[in-house]
């Protein structure tokens, strides 16, 4: 099985315990056709997230974010959209009220994780379109 079937499989599998998905009702509502967008609805969703992340080895990108926070919210709608646009990279939310214990590192929101052969390469914090576009498109 390849790495991209098998977080393929990972994105299904956390799609189906997440329910309906974060607490953003866009992320909830809408579907994601490249079925890489997961949604991390507690701190076991997330570490199981996380650890099939570093064993599969397969990019992806975190974005730890809160409900409460609205810049947070005015890049969900993009991280969404850009999902689609990059189909070999899994996209995570992770809200830090959802998932207090796995996120306490995180000091600020938004802030994105890119990972690349199971190991955290990057970090960007807060917004911007075209930043967030140009990191994906070089950890893809």
């Amino acid at each position: 099985m390849s790495k991209g079937a098998e977080l393929g499989g990972v994105a299904q599998e956390e799609k189906g315990k997440q329910g309906a998905g974060d607490s953003y009702s866009d992320l909830k509502s809408k579907k994601n056709s490249h079925r890489n967008l997961v949604s991390a609805n507690s701190d076991d969703n997330l570490t199981e997230i996380l650890r099939k992340i570093k064993t599969t080895k397969f990019p992806a990108v975190i974005n730890y974010g809160a409900s409460w926070c609205g810049v947070c919210s005015q890049i969900l709608p993009t991280f969404f959209e850009l999902s689609g646009k990059f189909p070999k990279l899994s996209f995570v939310y992770a809200d830090i009220d959802e998932c207090p214990e796995t996120t306490k590192h995180i000091r600020y929101t938004p802030t994105f994780h890119f990972y690349r052969d199971g190991e955290r390469v990057d970090e960007m914090f807060g917004v911007g379109e075209d930043r967030l576009q140009d990191r994906l498109w070089l950890h893809s």
